[in-house]
């Protein structure tokens, strides 16, 4: 019996040799595909008949209109509009917390969905910020800032707000980086507005762990998708349709 075993366990050992094929992984690519309506052209009867006793306790929630964008927008590096928006929606949200921040860093991997033109629900929103990360603010010194563009442009670009222009090369080298026109003072003090995720130095930005006088809300309240949320409810009231485009706030040196 023990010989049997013996024999069975190694004629599996040599069968799954043979059957191993050796692959070599030649490369890895990336896209986002916004998925909408146009998927629906041909919706499956009974799937739909599963769903719907769950569909509108969903919609419930998800399905509410928060607000409006006036184009298709999506995060891509070094810029891209979406992560522009993310970024200036911080800074401007900062009134809510007594914050006046200098400007703001949201990063691309935190941005997990695209907004489509025209109305956008509080399930768009969930689906673009789904973590539970917060906002945060914090003071770095000059000197700390030039550390952070310098991750920033190793990483090909993050979210940043307007005002903040950075120069960078193909291979990540920081070039030159002002803000609103000025360069940036080793020696002063600026504070910014992020996440708490990269505000404890994750993600390669390892200069915010240099911060100082942080302020970082625990409450569910402040995070992320919430903070988006009620910009976007903010701007409807007002009757703004929003708006954000690329506009050389990062530029790879050619």
């Amino acid at each position: 019996m023990k010989k049997f075993l013996v024999l069975m366990a190694t004629a599996a050992v040599l069968l799954l040799t043979a059957c191993t094929a050796h692959y070599q992984l030649s490369g890895v690519s990336q896209t986002r595909i916004i998925v909408d309506n146009t998927y629906d052209a041909q919706p499956d009867a009974a799937a739909a008949a599963f769903l719907a006793p769950y569909k509108q306790k969903v919609d419930s929630v998800m399905g509410p209109i928060v607000g409006r964008v006036v184009r298709d927008m999506e995060a891509k590096r070094p810029e891209s509009d979406l992560s522009n928006l993310l970024a200036d929606i911080f800074v401007y949200m900062a009134k809510e917390y007594n914050e006046t921040p200098d400007f703001a860093v949201y990063n691309m991997g935190g941005i997990r969905a695209a907004f489509s033109k025209g109305d956008v629900t509080y399930g768009d929103v969930l689906d673009v910020s789904p973590f539970e990360n917060k906002i945060s603010f914090v003071t770095l010194t000059g000197e700390n800032v030039l550390e952070l563009f310098s991750q920033i442009a190793k990483r090909g670009g993050e979210g940043v707000s307007k005002g903040v222009q950075l120069v960078i090369t193909e291979d990540g080298r920081l070039v030159s980086a002002h803000l609103f026109g000025k360069e940036i003072d080793p020696q002063a003090k600026y504070r910014i507005t992020t996440i708490d995720y990269l505000a404890q130095g994750n993600d390669g930005l390892t200069a915010f762990k240099n911060g100082t006088n942080l302020n970082s809300p625990k409450d569910e309240k402040n995070n992320a998708r919430y903070v988006i949320r009620d910009y976007f409810q903010e701007m409807s009231q007002k009757g703004q349709v929003v708006d954000s485009k690329v506009e050389g706030r990062i530029i790879i040196e050619k």
